[in-house]
């Protein structure tokens, strides 16, 4: 099955561990040592709100490619009628576009790219 063709939100499902993997690794390598400090400052990046937030920031800068756009937008737009008591579904949707990009790189083994991605929302 070619990548294009697997369902967003198993992509975001893939992407998600990866998002978070990544900024759990960075603030662990920021030198915060405390689990509950660690919980606080992941909240920053892993929110849906947050991640609503640098998707739209990318995508108005034009970092983003058409093809990555592409991927962002068929996750957006896919029909679902759930999403967490704690956001709209509009910045669920946006947060899904986000990992399911993410996730589709790492199957496309564009391992660079999500590190572009990543650097940027870290802002490094």
């Amino acid at each position: 099955m070619k990548t294009c063709e697997i369902n967003v939100l198993v992509l975001a499902y893939l992407g998600d561990t990866i998002y978070e993997n990544y900024i759990r690794r960075y603030l662990i390598d920021s030198g915060i040592g405390n689990v509950n400090d660690l919980q606080r400052e992941s909240i920053k990046y892993v929110s849906a709100k947050s991640q609503a937030k640098y998707l739209t920031d990318m995508m108005e800068s034009g970092f983003l490619s058409d093809e990555e756009i592409g991927i962002v937008k068929r996750a957006r737009n896919y029909k679902t009628t759930s999403h967490p008591k704690n956001c709209d579904i509009v910045t669920y949707k946006y947060a899904t576009g986000l990992e399911a990009l993410i996730g589709y790189l790492e199957l496309e083994n564009q391992k660079s790219r999500i590190d572009e991605i990543m650097n940027y929302i870290l802002g490094r």
